[in-house]
């Protein structure tokens, strides 16, 4: 075998977000919480070795408004403000007792909304921060920054560790354009942030996304960084359907950007994959509106294909460059039509609705047993000699037995949830509770909000951790309850011989 870390238990957490300038920017909610959970994992298998691996999205450096799609030359400020923060400073304290312990590794594995953590200067922050000038302590964090994941093992069992972003084409990073601005910043020679090539998923949340949110702060609760948000986007704020320019570019990026997802993934996985699974990480090409929404808006002659061959025409190019089909008389105004079409047929209330309706069709995001799209594109990229896959990005948890002694999870996230139910969809009259509650905008609203006797807010705060107990390796899902210092409560168990 090869020679990889071994521990007798690891526990893994993804997706903290910490980030945002006041505390209404800000969608972790359980800081205590968290704490605490790191003061329990600390103390677990005292004479053993044990890891704590944060996977991915530790940070949210798009929250913070001092920033545009990546922090270089202000990456260290950046995130030391956010370490700094009183909201978080709590969590970082903890981390610094974890390190203190014998025994104990913590590892950071880069996301898609903290890919600063790739630079040095950010790296030799967070190791000051949470080791002095200890060499011992030092030595017990690793970081995981180039998009290779985290690997070690359990009891001989085979662990790997990865945030899931490197198989999403709207949130891949290119690591090989952070690489380079990595060796600028330690060169001396700065770097124009106009050479900057951001994801699709971070252009929907600055140039989009962001600005909805100073509107209606619950936003980033249902993660809306994929083209199916859209529609929702154009309901809550009809303005947004005038940035065609940004909607065409932001569809063109993600085009591209799966070329070099499916280039990197084929280059780099000498695994044989099944046309089914390959079909899992290759372009999805979706309206811009789901069934629902689109039912009443104006009908154009533009369909998806045409949008996403004219997206890829037109990336980069400003508005007034915009390349039109022939054929077709000013393409961007007839997608400003089918986006903001409901204005003239339908309520907001009910257009809303609607475009929750399509964003959550056939939502299976609360079963742990579905196999997403995630799934399928991390599985047919990983070798059968892992035995135990951890993911995050969803925000969605999963635990999945593949058979032949092979397990995934999906660690889930630390932030809010908002859970929609079909009863609270059903029609324009269950919905309108729902609707104001959503349009007065406030967070403090929407931690209130109970419908029935439900929360509209999830309490769910989520781990995995993977140990030996009596000659076998155990995997489990878990709940992390109240102030995070008890023993956390299992969701799913899987048991490998």
């Amino acid at each position: 075998m090869e020679h990889f870390p071994e521990f007798d238990e690891i526990h893994v957490i993804s997706d903290i977000h910490m980030g945002g300038d006041t505390p209404d920017f800000q969608i972790l909610r359980e800081t205590g919480r968290l704490a605490g959970y790191i003061g329990w994992v600390g103390q677990q298998c005292p004479e053993g070795r044990v890891a704590l691996v944060f996977n991915g999205d530790v940070f949210d450096t798009l929250a913070e408004s001092s920033t545009g799609y990546i922090a270089i030359e202000r990456a260290v400020d950046v995130v030391g403000r956010i370490m700094g923060d009183p909201s978080f400073r709590g969590i970082w304290d903890a981390l610094a007792h974890f390190v203190a312990l014998e025994g104990r590794t913590l590892v950071f594995v880069i996301g898609n909304h903290d890919i600063e953590m790739s630079f040095t200067g950010v790296q030799r922050l967070i190791l000051n921060r949470l080791a002095g000038d200890d060499p011992l302590k030092r030595g017990r964090i690793e970081f995981s920054t180039v998009g290779a994941g985290y690997s070690c093992t359990v009891g001989g069992a085979r662990v790997y560790c990865t945030h899931g972003n490197e198989v999403d084409a709207w949130n891949y990073n290119h690591y090989e354009s952070l690489a380079r601005v990595g060796r600028r910043l330690n060169a001396g020679l700065g770097f124009d942030l106009r050479e900057w090539r951001p994801n699709a998923g971070t252009r929907m949340v600055k140039e989009v996304m962001n600005s909805v949110k100073e509107r209606y702060k619950w936003i980033d609760l249902l993660k809306p960084e994929t083209q199916a948000a859209v529609g929702t986007l154009v309901v809550l704020d009809p303005a947004q359907a005038k940035k065609i320019g940004d909607l065409l570019s932001i569809l063109g990026e993600k085009v591209l950007s799966e070329k070099d997802m499916n280039q990197r993934l084929s280059a780099d996985d000498p695994v044989s994959r099944s046309p089914e699974s390959v079909g899992a990480a290759t372009p999805v090409k979706e309206p811009w509106l789901g069934p629902n929404l689109g039912a009443a808006a104006v009908q154009t002659t533009v369909d998806a294909d045409s949008l996403l061959l004219q997206a890829e025409m037109n990336l980069g190019k400003p508005l007034s460059q915009l390349a039109e089909q022939d054929g077709q008389l000013g393409t961007g105004q007839l997608i400003v039509d089918r986006l903001t079409g409901w204005m003239r047929n339908i309520s907001k209330d009910e257009a809303l609705r609607r475009a929750l309706k399509d964003w959550l069709a056939d939502d299976r995001s609360f079963d742990l047993q579905d196999r997403d799209d995630t799934f399928k594109a991390v599985t047919a990229n990983v070798g059968q000699s892992v035995d135990f896959i951890v993911t995050g990005h969803t925000h969605l948890e999963r635990a999945i037995d593949m058979g032949r002694g092979r397990y995934y999870f999906n660690c889930g996230t630390w932030i809010r949830l908002l859970r929609f139910s079909q009863a609270m969809l059903k029609d324009q009259a269950s919905f309108k509770p729902v609707y104001d509650v959503l349009m007065d905008g406030r967070m403090e609203t929407i931690d209130k909000a109970k419908f029935g006797d439900a929360s509209f807010v999830m309490n769910q705060t989520s781990a995995v951790s993977i140990r030996q107990e009596g000659g076998q390796v155990v995997g489990r899902l878990y709940h992390v309850l109240g102030d995070g210092t008890g023993t956390p409560e299992e969701v799913r168990k899987f048991a490998r011989p």
